[in-house]
């Protein structure tokens, strides 16, 4: 018989209903529980943590540029200030899309291609908190432009940063120097964290040399700020330090009457006190005006200064190249005694030229005639060439080049300025490093009077001359004088060590009354005065140069090829406060550079410290008032005579001789 099983067991179904339904309920359950855990975790356990985190979201971090410190003159005349101006800023927290806003702020900000590529290169290397400057300086016009459509533009705000702005002007920026917007290479070489916040980096001068102490260490504010970066309340502050503020050795009044003594003529002037080192004044001539360049320089203002023929952005002072001439033959005179080749009783008889044994070629005398029976003095007062003609052709251009370099010629003399040239004091192995080629005994000739491939800048020639009035002691050539503020700083304001001479003291002072004398009655007498007595020696160096048999005609040159005029000296001979090198492109003769430096000295021993010339009373030193203008477009004070004061009348400047006119009683060296 057939059996029959049941479709369906109701008793087991409900069995596996009822153990699907505890699984369901403990899987529940269980992730209930953990979530519970997890929840507790969070609420309890790290309930401070997290707390911070969520916080963290809208309370930031800024960096707080420091100000930049002040540079003042020896006197306390400020010649750096810092200057507020509007500035667009943004970060990467507070803008999503960076390219994008400042792409359609480009037209409403007038954003220039330079403009944007410095935020590029800067926005990418910050961080996500800092606010980056888009464009420094900008106009009421700018600024009205954005108020109006603000909204579009979420995170982007207005701020007011400190720049830079200089005075004077072109008064002192060879020496000042300026500073401008961090570059590419900058930003790879620089502290990010020292730097954060801050626009400007000092680009030359005193504000590149001394970057680390001008610039201050930044401090720090935690702000609670909205999704779009507006700052709702302060949380907490760290100030920063402000940087250091120097007091250069430069003069300000001695600075106008240096500058004034070049206006309209190519050159350098540098005034040094001997005993210290400190540079009383340094004026390259033509110069440019430093504000141009603190917030942006236009390519228009960029290239008149760039393609200028007369180069007022070259350093003539520290870099200018020149050949000294002979305002080098009282330390090669020196050399000479040193080695025992001459002393002051060594004659010779100067037939108005020199000839090397076996060798026809006539080596000039300026005087066509020559000088008679010379001697060392007599040769120094007159400019006799030949007697060093003929001294180096015993000493030899070894012992010359070993003697000169203690004077500094060749080397950088080690001032704090950037850039400095060294110069050249050629030698054999410099020319056939260079030129591959042997010296000539010629060579040697050519450079015992300053010329051939013998070049020197007008600090070196200033340097120099400070060390016959120290009577040997070697002093480094600097223009800081004292650094106040919290990084500590010692200037050394000292000679620094000795030529070594083997002749005796007494020497010194002789060369010192031979240098008196080419005031007195030599190429110099155009400068004497009763008043003190100044040392000098007067140089000209050659810029055409003269076939053999040929004689200068100096109608058939241009302007540029006529003859520098080059005059170095210090002053008064036995106790000597200031020395000074004077280099006057194509100013003819050392007569009419020596011209150029007597102002100089009467200013400095006769009128500084009773009758001082000061900055004019209606100079600007910024204020919010201010704000917004461009530095470059604020008056400068520019040392001229209808800006600048004494503390009792206006300065009177001292004018130039023209160039067409030579001084009277003044030969050609």
């Amino acid at each position: 018989m057939k059996q029959h099983f049941p479709l369906k067991n109701v008793q087991q179904e409900k069995r596996i209903y009822r153990n699907r339904i505890f699984i369901s309920v403990g899987i529940v359950a269980f992730f209930l529980l953990l979530l519970i855990v997890r929840y507790a975790y969070l609420q309890i356990a790290n309930y401070e943590t997290f707390s911070t985190a969520s916080d963290q979201n809208r309370i930031r971090l800024q960096p707080l540029p420091p100000a930049r410190g002040y540079i003042y003159d020896r006197n306390g005349i400020l010649l750096a200030d810092n200057y507020p101006v509007f500035s667009a800023t943004m970060s990467r927290a507070d803008v999503q899309d960076i390219a994008s806003t400042v792409q359609r702020l480009t037209p409403l900000l007038s954003l220039s291609d330079d403009d944007i590529d410095r935020f590029n290169a800067r926005i990418k290397t910050s961080k996500k908190t800092e606010r980056v400057a888009l464009k420094l300086n900008l106009t009421e016009t700018d600024i009205a432009k954005f108020s109006e459509v603000k909204f579009q533009f979420p995170g982007v705000n207005i701020e007011t940063q400190m720049t830079r702005y200089y005075p004077h002007g072109e008064l002192f920026a060879h020496v000042i120097g300026y500073v401008g917007r961090i570059n590419d290479k900058e930003l790879k070489e620089i502290d990010k964290d020292l730097y954060a916040g801050t626009n400007l980096i000092g680009k030359i001068g005193v504000e590149k040399s001394y970057e680390d102490l001008l610039h201050g260490v930044p401090g720090n504010e935690s702000v609670e700020a909205d999704a779009h970066g507006n700052v709702l309340r302060n949380l907490g502050r760290k100030d920063p330090v402000r940087g250091n503020d120097l007091y250069l050795s430069i003069d300000y009044g001695l600075q106008v009457v240096a500058t004034e003594q070049l206006v309209g003529h190519r050159g350098a002037i540098v005034a040094m006190n001997p005993r210290t080192g400190e540079i009383l004044a340094l004026v390259s001539s033509p110069s440019f005006n430093p504000n141009l360049f603190v917030t942006g320089i236009s390519h228009t203002d960029y290239s008149a200064l760039r393609d200028n023929l007369d180069q007022p952005l070259y350093n003539r002072a520290v870099q200018g190249a020149y050949p000294p001439g002979s305002t080098i033959k009282p330390m090669f005179g020196l050399g000479g005694i040193h080695y025992g080749y001459v002393d002051w009783a060594t004659a010779i008889s100067d037939p108005g030229y020199f000839t090397l044994p076996g060798d026809s070629h006539r080596f000039r005398d300026h005087k066509k005639s020559g000088h008679g029976t010379v001697n060392m003095h007599k040769a120094q007062v007159v400019s006799c060439d030949t007697y060093f003609y003929v001294l180096s052709y015993r000493m030899g251009i070894e012992k010359m080049n070993a003697w000169m370099r203690q004077f500094g010629f060749g080397e950088k003399t080690g001032v704090d300025l950037p850039s400095e040239s060294t110069g050249l004091y050629p030698n054999p192995e410099w020319k056939m490093r260079t030129r591959k080629s042997k010296w000539l005994k010629g060579e040697t000739i050519s450079v015992s009077i300053g010329q051939g491939a013998f070049t020197a800048t007008p600090l070196q020639l200033g340097m120099a001359t400070a060390i016959i009035a120290n009577q040997g002691a070697h002093i480094t050539p600097h223009v800081l004088r004292e650094s106040h503020g919290a990084k500590p700083y010692t200037v050394h304001n000292a000679p620094d060590g000795k030529i070594q001479f083997n002749g005796k003291p007494e020497d010194w002072i002789k060369m010192r009354d031979v240098m008196v004398d080419v005031v007195q009655s030599g190429t110099g007498r155009g400068i004497r005065t009763p008043l003190y007595q100044i040392a000098g020696k007067t140089g000209t160096a050659q810029v055409k140069s003269i076939a053999q048999g040929k004689r200068y005609n100096e109608s058939l040159l241009t302007e540029r090829q006529l003859d520098h005029g080059l005059f170095v000296g210090f002053a008064p001979a036995e106790n000597p406060e200031i020395a000074i090198a004077v280099v006057w492109e194509n100013g003819r003769h050392g007569g009419s550079a020596a011209q150029l430096a007597r102002p100089i000295f009467d200013y400095w021993l006769l009128k500084s410290k009773k009758n001082p010339i000061l900055p004019a009373n209606h100079q600007m030193s910024g204020g919010l008032m201010t704000a917004g203008i461009k530095p470059g477009e604020l008056p400068n004070d520019v040392g001229a005579a209808t800006t600048a004061t004494t503390s009792t009348n206006t300065a009177q400047p001292v004018s130039p001789p023209p160039i067409a006119a030579a001084p009277q009683l003044v030969e050609s060296d």
